[in-house]
């Protein structure tokens, strides 16, 4: 064959217009002298919005056997997505077959100046969720007040205050009576805690949250000219200022 390369005809996958593309000797500017290049090129994008983009799971090329009636299939063991997109529309292999073992008559992939070749495009469809951040003119005041009643008594290391709602996220405040880090045994340690979410950039349900290790000097707390503790109560309030808020979108 003269031509440097030739196409197939277009067929349907997943609602994309493709065909196979095939260099008879080699496409050059990949390193495919001496051997026959095909890949998969995807057609009709001239209506698909900018920056579009289309994966792929896996691709399959096949050369058919016509002596011993069978496929010959050839495709990338790297399990990565093939993704097409305005600067690269085609996918395949420079070096699909050599000259030699394609015109080796014995093979079967030549016979009677004829091959047959084949693809196959695979999809795998998942669920797509994501979210959606958009910035709030006005910020949102909220306010939560923990009250700790016999605040003297209290023995253990942590304690959690109710969960509350702020900006459609749940969360709790952390106190540590003892301290801990550089606080330890001289300051109160306080945490504003995200209680509903596995992943999140500033919060992790995991970790302490965000605060301070030396949130108030003991010293200062037990002092009573402070105001700190009344009737062995101590008041501790939050305010969370709302300025952005998140929209959750899935897809099936």
């Amino acid at each position: 064959m003269k031509e440097e390369k030739c196409h197939s005809g277009q067929f349907e996958v997943e609602g994309y217009q493709w065909r196979l593309v095939l260099y008879p000797n080699g496409r050059k500017n990949s390193n495919g002298k001496g051997h026959i290049s095909l890949y998969l090129e995807i057609t009709d994008t001239k209506d698909f919005p900018h920056g579009w983009e289309v994966n792929v799971n896996i691709i399959k090329f096949f050369v058919f056997d016509q002596i011993r009636d069978k496929y010959l299939i050839i495709q990338d063991t790297n399990e990565r997505v093939k993704r097409f997109h305005n600067l690269k529309t085609e996918w395949g292999f420079a070096q699909l077959l050599s000259h030699d073992i394609l015109n080796d008559s014995s093979n079967g992939y030549l016979l009677d100046d004829t091959c047959v070749f084949g693809v196959e495009v695979l999809f795998i469809k998942g669920i797509c969720k994501g979210e959606s951040l958009y910035m709030i003119c006005q910020p949102q005041r909220n306010y939560f007040t923990w009250k700790i009643d016999n605040y003297t008594a209290l023995k253990d290391k942590v304690y959690f205050s109710e969960q509350f709602t702020v900006g459609g996220r749940k969360w709790k405040l952390r106190l540590e009576p003892e301290g801990s880090g550089i606080g330890l045994n001289t300051n109160l340690s306080l945490y504003l805690r995200l209680d509903d979410s596995k992943t999140d950039y500033w919060f992790s349900k995991s970790g302490a949250g965000y605060g301070f290790r030396k949130f108030l000097a003991v010293r200062d707390l037990k002092d009573t000219s402070k105001g700190y503790l009344l009737d062995d109560a101590l008041l501790i309030e939050c305010k969370i200022d709302v300025i952005s808020a998140v929209k959750d979108f899935s897809s099936n």
